[in-house]
């Protein structure tokens, strides 16, 4: 892609978010994979009454739910203990934020990232209704992560990553900002193998939350090269046609 081609992406992507944040301060669960979808699978709730259990829904906002448009439940699989930081790329309304600022406390501390105005403005409102103290939420690009090198335990993300026109940067400044012995538990849309670029293309169309998602092969080879290792893509469901809602882990060695 060239600059232009990313910025146009990159501003047709906040433009989304921030009209999903507007849903969401509204009152309406945000969606990005179609309002149809959104009310019949999940009840009117978000993607978030799906992936998430209703324990761990109960503690948060009621707009930190609407607000979810994750894929997934990085939190289930991050295995966050007391003391830990955690940075979350892509924060969104900052469900899975103020879910790890609990774990990791006492002690600990969870950043979320987000390049939306709007989305920082509902997850900030959330993360202080919450009562959750050991949070921050920065403005930026993932692909240029805000924070200094070897900061961070744990790096999580929720159907982000799949989003970003330059996704090597973003792997290489998850392998840059965490500490030796850090970890990566992401949910991500991966494709198959098989699946063609164009194939890739059509199917982000018909699910209409994913821009080029990487495949399985090319995660693992990407990770692995930016350092990191103990490198796993699951497949945890079918998203659409030849593309995977997945669970991603990696290890940054010591």
């Amino acid at each position: 892609m060239t600059g232009i081609d990313q910025e146009t992406v990159r501003e047709q992507t906040r433009r989304r978010y921030a009209e999903a944040a507007r849903d969401a301060s509204e009152g309406r669960a945000a969606c990005d994979c179609g309002a149809d979808n959104c009310v019949h699978v999940a009840g009117g709730r978000g993607w978030a009454a799906v992936m998430y259990q209703d324990g761990e829904l109960e503690q948060l906002p009621e707009k930190a739910v609407l607000a979810s448009l994750g894929c997934g439940n990085p939190i289930a699989v991050a295995d966050l203990r007391p003391g830990e930081t955690v940075l979350d790329l892509g924060s969104g309304g900052g469900i899975d934020v103020i879910l790890s600022a609990r774990r990791v406390a006492p002690g600990g501390f969870a950043y979320g990232l987000d390049m939306t105005d709007e989305m920082l403005a509902i997850a900030e409102a959330n993360a202080a209704e919450a009562g959750v103290p050991n949070v921050k939420f920065l403005k930026g690009n993932i692909e240029s992560i805000p924070l200094p090198s070897d900061s961070i335990d744990v790096v999580i993300s929720n159907c982000v990553i799949n989003l970003s026109t330059d996704k090597q940067a973003v792997l290489a400044e998850m392998a840059r900002v965490l500490r030796p012995g850090g970890r990566i538990g992401i949910s991500d849309i991966v494709a198959e193998d098989g699946l063609s670029k164009e194939g890739r293309r059509e199917a982000g169309l018909v699910l209409g939350c994913s821009a080029g998602a990487l495949s399985k092969s090319e995660y693992v080879a990407g990770l692995e090269e930016v350092g990191l290792g103990s490198v796993s893509v699951e497949f945890t469901y079918e998203a659409a046609e030849g593309l995977h809602g997945a669970i991603v882990r990696a290890e940054k060695p010591y």
